[in-house]
């Protein structure tokens, strides 16, 4: 396979210049006027951030990239997906106004925020794939009805998969609470009884009549009749029905490959990454801990893997903040050369998302580094 081009820039700023403009110079040497947007609706990925951490991307990034979608005679609106987990982005209501706090609004980005898989999660658009452990991925609907797609990403540490770049981003991020469910889980979800109001919401949804309740109403799932879809997990207004966190860290990171693969297949896509307050965890904590390395640079491809690589590429061999999580990990282990990711999180291999997702055909390892000063 040929080399895929990834475009980088610095973060230095000049006197007579400043950082959006030189964030749009990168994108537009990048290619992104080369897509036909013109009157067609372009879904923005981005993490808005959980309140409380103050590494996610300032909405400033995401102006210049939809001023630039508009010159080109789009229509742009940011978008997630709702969380699994217990927070403050579990539905459209909590989780826009999650991103307004975090300065997300149409005043500050001029473009409109939608939800893609709506008030609880359950919005999805079924996309076949036929990949090694996914055969249909559960895509929010309102990501699956754009015509363009681009990811705007957060380059970070990440518990479960290394790293979290533009794949995880796209794949994990785009997947209905259904969809995040099948990429985190092996198993079925459980109904913790002490929580449990007794309000059969959950049954209703249940398409395979698999929940019952007994002689205190409190819900029961029927693992015989469960098919594991995660529609409980969403309608349940209490948090008292939980998924199984029990995915091996491998099976995740191509699950997340494979969901990647199902939104950008069929359609132009475009990628951008900031290497900037790389957090040793994902930005859905509530907290960020100080950054592990210095401020790298933005980095902008049509091809998610390759621009994954070229962004761990650039971050080794550079200094690393003994005071930080990183610090306290190299001395806990021993260990201060080789992958800082892999000393983070030691379960982790990033590798596998990269090399499944070339598998796949998403894109390749193989780049050339373009710098745009």
């Amino acid at each position: 396979m040929e080399k895929s081009k990834v475009y980088y820039s610095d973060f230095r700023a000049l006197p007579g210049t400043n950082l959006q403009q030189k964030f749009a110079k990168l994108l537009k040497r990048a290619g992104i006027g080369d897509i036909d947007m013109n009157e067609k609706f372009v879904a923005v990925k981005i993490h808005f951030g959980e309140p409380g951490n103050l590494a996610y991307l300032r909405p400033n990034w995401a102006k210049t990239l939809v001023d630039i979608i508009k010159e080109q005679g789009g229509k742009p609106f940011l978008t997630d997906c709702n969380t699994l987990y217990v927070g403050r982005r579990k539905n459209a209501l909590e989780h826009m106004d999650a991103a307004y706090e975090n300065g997300y609004n149409p005043f500050t980005t001029g473009c409109q925020i939608i939800i893609a898989d709506g008030l609880k999660g359950t919005d999805e658009t079924i996309v076949p794939i036929d990949g090694e452990l996914v055969k249909e991925a559960k895509i929010g609907t309102a990501i699956m009805d754009a015509d363009v797609f681009i990811s705007l990403s957060h380059f970070k540490g990440h518990e479960s998969t290394g790293f979290g770049g533009a794949i995880k981003n796209i794949g994990m991020g785009c997947g209905s609470r259904a969809g995040k469910m099948e990429q985190h889980s092996n198993g079925k979800p459980e109904v913790d009884k002490d929580i449990c109001k007794g309000c059969k919401q959950c049954a209703k949804i249940c398409a395979h009549s698999a929940i019952s309740y007994d002689e205190n109403r409190k819900a029961e799932i029927d693992m015989s009749k469960c098919v594991g879809c995660g529609r409980c997990v969403g309608i349940c207004a209490f948090d008292a029905i939980e998924p199984a966190w029990d995915a091996a860290e491998d099976d995740l990171c191509k699950k997340m490959a494979e969901y990647a693969y199902a939104v950008c297949k069929d359609r132009p896509t475009f990628h951008i990454s900031l290497v900037l307050d790389v957090s040793p965890y994902c930005d859905c904590h509530a907290e960020n801990d100080v950054p592990v390395i210095p401020d790298i640079g933005m980095f902008a491809s049509f091809d998610p893997v390759a621009l994954d690589k070229a962004c761990a590429d650039a971050c080794r061999g550079v200094k690393r903040n003994e005071k930080s999580y990183l610090g306290d990990m190299m001395k806990k282990t021993g260990k201060t050369e080789g992958d800082f990711f892999k000393i983070m999180h030691p379960a982790t291999n990033w590798e596998v998302q990269l090399t499944h997702a070339e598998k796949l055909g998403l894109g390749t390892t193989e780049y050339e580094l373009i710098t745009v000063k």
